[in-house]
């Protein structure tokens, strides 16, 4: 793991999302970056193998409970898409 990686959270870039406003088309096609994407897979690997810090355990389930969120936002997007809401309303209103 490099230094760039260690020092963000892996949730970071999913609040940082929600925070900034968005449409249904942009949830969808919402992703992680390489670098929060390399965070995680060490964070998955380190609990696999029983060596999370307890700072690495929080930081994980905190990024499970936003996963599940962007998931069933992403689920909701879809729909609001389907039944023709305009692409650009926000999903807050």
């Amino acid at each position: 793991m490099n230094t760039a990686t260690k020092t963000i959270k892996v949730y970071d870039e999913i609040v940082d999302f929600i925070a900034s406003g968005t449409t249904p088309q942009r949830v969808i096609d919402f992703h992680l970056s390489e670098a929060a994407q390399e965070r995680l897979e060490d964070l998955v690997h380190s609990a696999k193998n029983n060596e999370l810090t307890k700072e690495d355990k929080r930081e994980l389930e905190k990024y499970l409970v936003l996963e599940h969120i962007l998931r069933l936002a992403k689920a909701k997007a879809y729909k609001y898409i389907d039944t023709g809401i305009k692409e650009n309303a926000s999903i807050l209103h």
